[in-house]
């Protein structure tokens, strides 16, 4: 009696985590990004797996999704893939699971059900593993470009210069070479 119980706990714990690791594959906010001015925040950058949008102070946001899989970097395709993977694996080791398990009446002898329960234990590890790789490999870029001084994407441009006076501690950096770089997704004119 004391294993049946134990089975059930394991299978409802490892399906909690299943739901779980599933409902973060749709969830908005993998990485947000601010830009605030000196009173109120003027934007707010936020992309998952899926998207990329922009929020304004207004409250209108404006997303768009990923034109292509290939134009994708490396990185949210690798996290894609891991993540779904993680979510299919989950599935098949909750079914696996449920035909293993002593108090289900399919699944034949005991002791195929101690090696079906074996097998669903080993892809529900394999999940999590999926689904933990994703899940550092995003955070991994997020703090390598937050702290990368070259990476400019979302940053501003500002530079201290010490505080020389009341007056302004911030200047404005200003570039003598015109900036050849292709228009953001973002600019002034995405929120008319």
């Amino acid at each position: 009696m004391a294993s049946t119980s134990a089975e059930i706990i394991a299978f409802l714990l490892t399906i909690s985590g299943w739901v779980l690791v599933s409902s973060t594959l749709p969830t908005d906010y993998w990485k947000v990004s601010t830009i605030d001015g000196t009173v109120i925040t003027t934007a707010t950058f936020w992309a998952n797996l899926w998207k990329t949008c922009v929020t304004d102070s207004t409250g209108v946001s404006n997303c768009k999704d990923f034109p292509s899989m290939l134009a994708l970097d490396g990185y949210i395709q690798a996290c894609r893939g891991l993540m779904i993977s993680a979510v299919c694996l989950g599935f098949f080791g909750a079914v696996f699971g449920l035909v293993g398990m002593k108090c289900t009446k399919v699944g034949g002898s005991d002791q195929t059900k101690a090696k079906i329960a074996c097998l669903a234990g080993l892809i529900f590890i394999l999940s999590g593993l999926c689904s933990m790789t994703s899940c550092s490999l995003y955070a991994n870029r997020i703090t390598s470009e937050f702290f990368d001084p070259s990476f400019v994407a979302q940053k501003r441009g500002y530079a201290y210069n010490g505080a020389t006076s009341v007056i302004s501690s911030r200047t404005k950096v200003h570039n003598s070479v015109p900036d050849k770089t292709p228009p953001k997704h973002f600019d002034k004119n995405a929120y008319v």
